[in-house]
């Protein structure tokens, strides 16, 4: 192939790329943003003062912040476990903790639905203990958790079953418990990677629909969170105040994935400054 055909087709791989983009990405984002300023930026801020969108932002950054924080200690528990182990069934764990990214997310709802709706195993239960769960909070934190737990496992994974266990046991040797060895040894040395696990469990929770939809049973002002509020908006030909809300919960997940994005950034060029360093001393 010569240099001008070859030429040619990155130039055309390019455009078909940046095409694929442009309308798949870029194209809806300037469409909720021109939508959401349709009658002025006045307009679109007015749209939150309302209670209703009040509650759902406040829902759900109290539900992304638990969950994040729930799903961090126990993705890097099943982490170091997954990979510092060999033991029977661990191929079929691993199986289990990507289950959710396979699985719709409104069947989740449902099973956490049957187990404790109103009729369900446990709803009657959990209802005469003061303690609902269905068309509540705590239903909501579920299926948020459900959808969100595969994510810190997975990035953290990989790493740690590079990395090895000879730090850990130098470690062991200089009297070190498990803790100080999870926080002062295993966790720094993986810490790009568990920060864009974190990221990535951040940016999926804000943005949960199925899930949340049908465990929460969609009550304005009690357990809507920001997509099931601006769905009830729309529904009710609030267009302004919809997209508004959409706006926000766009910029909410854009700054997420910049963070990311950075993060890979940094953790890219330590890892070659460190490859560099190797190469000098040998």
């Amino acid at each position: 192939m010569s240099r001008s055909s070859s030429r040619l087709s990155v130039w055309v791989l390019s455009g078909l790329t940046w095409g694929i983009i442009l309308v798949m990405l870029i194209l809806p984002l300037v469409l909720i943003f021109t939508e959401a300023l349709r009658d002025g930026i006045s307009a679109s801020l007015a749209s939150f003062s309302d209670p209703d969108a009040l509650q759902a932002i406040r829902l759900t950054v109290v539900m992304t912040i638990l969950s994040v924080i729930i799903n961090t200690f126990c993705g890097v528990m099943a982490a170091w476990a997954l990979s510092r182990y060999r033991f029977t069934g661990r191929s079929a764990l691993i199986t289990l903790i990507e289950l959710p990214i396979s699985i719709s997310p409104v069947v989740a709802g449902l099973v956490w639905l049957l187990l404790f709706g109103a009729q369900g195993w446990w709803g009657d239960i959990m209802l005469r203990l003061g303690f609902p769960v269905a068309f509540a909070a705590p239903g909501i934190l579920l299926a948020t958790l459900f959808v969100t737990f595969p994510y810190v496992t997975r990035t953290l994974l990989p790493l740690m079953e590079q990395q090895g266990r000879i730090s850990e046991e130098a470690a062991m040797l200089l009297g070190a418990g498990f803790w100080q060895i999870l926080f002062r040894v295993t966790l720094p040395e993986a810490r790009w990677a568990l920060l864009s696990g974190i990221l990535l469990t951040t940016a999926r929770a804000m943005g949960e629909f199925g899930a949340v939809s049908v465990v929460s049973g969609h009550i304005p002002g009690m357990t809507e969170t920001m997509p099931l509020h601006i769905e009830t908006l729309y529904n009710g030909y609030q267009t302004v105040a919809a997209f508004s809300m959409a706006t926000l919960l766009a910029l909410m997940a854009m700054v997420t994935v910049a963070a990311r994005s950075v993060l890979e950034k940094q953790s890219g060029q330590k890892e070659s400054s460190s490859v560099t360093s190797g190469a000098k001393a040998v």
